[in-house]
């Protein structure tokens, strides 16, 4: 008669579930992306994009894309809070109405709680 141990359960880990608290809350916002939406399937967040004499854009947006000292970026719902200087580039608001495409030469960026407020001109 041989002498089999048997060894300790072991645990299963699929790769698939998130290891950290920061991969379980990106896990989480993606879950909540499919589930709380607006009437077109998509989060959204409030944007304003304005200058002293002039709102090129105020509405709800799904991302907003620009360039900062860093390179080329986006914000999409739920974004942590955020402020950037930005650089001349092309800022992109992409809503339910399409995209809006603004030249600019440069301004701040202000994200919290789901509003990003861009400041030109400034």
């Amino acid at each position: 008669m041989s002498n089999v141990k048997v060894d300790q359960p072991r645990q299963i880990i699929d790769a698939a579930a998130p290891t950290s608290k920061a991969e379980a809350e990106q896990s989480q916002a993606a879950a909540e992306y499919d589930t709380k939406s607006d009437d077109i399937g998509k989060l959204s967040m409030s944007v304003k994009v304005h200058s002293p004499f002039k709102t090129y854009y105020d509405g709800a947006a799904f991302s907003i894309s620009g360039d900062n000292a860093t390179g080329p970026f986006d914000i999409l719902p739920r974004h942590h809070n955020f402020i950037s200087l930005l650089d001349t580039c092309e800022l992109v608001v992409r809503s339910q109405k399409g995209d809006e495409k603004i030249q600019i030469a440069g301004g701040i960026m202000h994200v919290k709680a789901d509003e990003v407020i861009v400041f030109l001109d400034v």
